[in-house]
């Protein structure tokens, strides 16, 4: 989720929101339990040292690198960067963990991460976390990128080779590498800001290019915002800013995950083709952005070989009600598939919900069950797709696959939810504090034919799928939904 809101709310009801349940998270009843599973095998699981609040995962080799959600405040252990031997899938276990100076500080968070493995390049973005959302202490709102040297046994122990502080606030980004410049590398940053007024032109996306970080040379290039184009009432209103974006392979398109504002698509070619000082050209008028009741567009992800983008709508629990622009809490937020055929007017043709994304669900005992509805989120998240088959982790819903040759109608193909670790060390107040403690967050990563996710709250899981399409999932050596590496794509057109 944002930091909109959440920074807000922290305050306000740090001292009413009780935190249940903390304490010896490294000795769970029950590791790699299964509580329902339709089309997935478990392969291996790493509960994490039971620590909670895990964040992004990216990988290396046999390396799997996971970030935290909270910091190096007391009661936290190994809130650093954990390192996952992964050799073999069925066993994953931690081999090591980058903390101190870099990483595990008071007050941040290491909440996204990327590899580029030409470069042999960790990255990792760092960011203040909320004293109630996250658990933080207050401390320097600091943003920075780390990076970090892969390179032989640095696969294991990451060295440190540098930072940058980006001019404006990231808080998820898009490593995109230039097809036909192999050494070229770009960085898209969500910055995301709620201006005021339509006269408020502060960057909501910025492009850096990293591809001599290793020599300490990271520079912004670009960069660009919508919120000029919206009316005083929406900006008033609505929560617009950008959440995060997805690209076309080639980089010539980006596609907008705008939140309150909707959905965008955005002509990066000049960017993409290097050329002197370029610009973005916006293609989606924002009066043609498609909207749909509750919106609060996370992520948007384009669909290999198809004038179709993916998106999600994250929306937490009633915890948030009274502090942010949307309605928070049942029926939450879920897929929508939407056709950029004319990218002037993209439109909805279909959408994924679970049970509990149904308005008849929120009038159940359950569904009016504050236990269930308050520190709990029923939302997609994170989507990885394929031509015709996205894999979904969906918070409290776990994690779930679809298909959509007709995307008129996409029908689930699979899911998968653990059975919860009895305890951890920190609960996720607004996410697994109620009655289900399942919290699936993290694109999806898909090598060698298996599939990577971690929960915030139970860790790593590492599954097979064995749904319709299980063959094509077999033959990927490495797919992710929030980059352009691997030979996903060519699978899938």
């Amino acid at each position: 989720m944002r930091r909109l809101g959440l920074l807000l709310v922290a305050s306000l009801l740090a001292l009413s929101v009780p935190v249940l349940g903390h304490g010896g998270g490294s000795s769970p009843s029950k590791t790699g339990a299964v509580r329902k599973a339709h089309n997935f095998e478990l392969v291996g699981h790493s509960g994490l040292l039971g620590r909670g609040m895990n964040a992004a995962p990216a990988l290396y080799r046999n390396y799997v690198y996971v970030g935290s959600r909270t910091d190096a405040s007391s009661g936290h252990e190994h809130a650093g960067v954990l390192v996952v031997d992964a050799a073999d899938p069925a066993t994953p276990h931690v081999v090591g963990e980058i903390g101190a100076p870099h990483e595990e500080l008071s007050s941040q968070t290491s909440r996204e991460l990327r590899v580029w493995p030409k470069k042999k390049l960790l990255i990792v973005m760092n960011f203040p976390c909320s004293t109630l959302i996250h658990s933080c202490v207050s401390g320097p709102e600091t943003w920075d990128i780390s990076f970090y040297d892969l390179s032989g046994p640095n696969a294991r122990h990451p060295r440190f080779i540098g930072k940058y502080e980006p001019p404006n606030e990231p808080h998820e980004m898009f490593l995109w590498r230039d097809p036909k410049r192999p050494n070229r590398a770009l960085l898209y940053l969500s910055t995301p800001h709620n201006s005021e007024t339509p006269d408020d032109a502060t960057a909501n996306l910025s492009v850096v290019d990293i591809s001599h970080a290793r020599s300490g040379v990271v520079k912004e290039i670009a960069s660009f915002t919508a919120n000029p184009r919206y009316s005083p009432s929406a900006l008033k209103n609505f929560d617009v800013a950008l959440h995060s974006m997805g690209l076309s392979r080639d980089g010539k398109r980006a596609y907008l995950a705008y939140l309150g504002g909707g959905f965008l698509v955005l002509d990066s070619s000049e960017i993409a083709r290097a050329r002197p000082h370029p610009r973005f050209h916006l293609l989606t008028p924002v009066r043609n952005s498609p909207t749909w009741p509750n919106q609060t567009v996370h992520s948007a992800v384009k669909v290999p070989g198809r004038d179709l983008v993916v998106t999600t709508d994250e929306i937490y629990g009633d915890l948030l009600d009274d502090f942010a622009f949307e309605d928070h809490g049942c029926p939450w937020g879920w897929v929508h598939l939407v056709d950029i055929s004319d990218e002037s007017h993209p439109r909805v043709v279909g959408q994924y919900r679970i049970k509990e994304n149904h308005h008849a669900y929120c009038q159940t005992e359950q569904g009016q069950d504050p236990a269930n509805t308050y520190f709990t989120s029923y939302a997609s998240h994170n989507p990885t797709v394929l031509k015709n088959l996205a894999f979904v982790t969906w918070h409290s819903g776990g994690f779930q696959a679809f298909r959509f040759a007709d995307p008129s109608h996409p029908r689930q193909v699979g899911e998968f939810v653990p059975q919860p670790l009895r305890d951890v060390d920190t609960e996720d107040v607004a996410l697994s504090q109620g009655l289900n403690k399942v919290v699936m967050w993290s694109y999806p990563i898909i090598k060698d034919g298996l599939i990577y996710m971690v929960d915030i709250r139970n860790g790593l899981y590492i599954l097979r799928y064995t749904g319709p399409g299980a063959s094509l999932v077999d033959r990927i050596h490495f797919y992710e939904g929030n980059s352009n590496l691997g030979r996903g794509l060519r699978f899938s057109s």
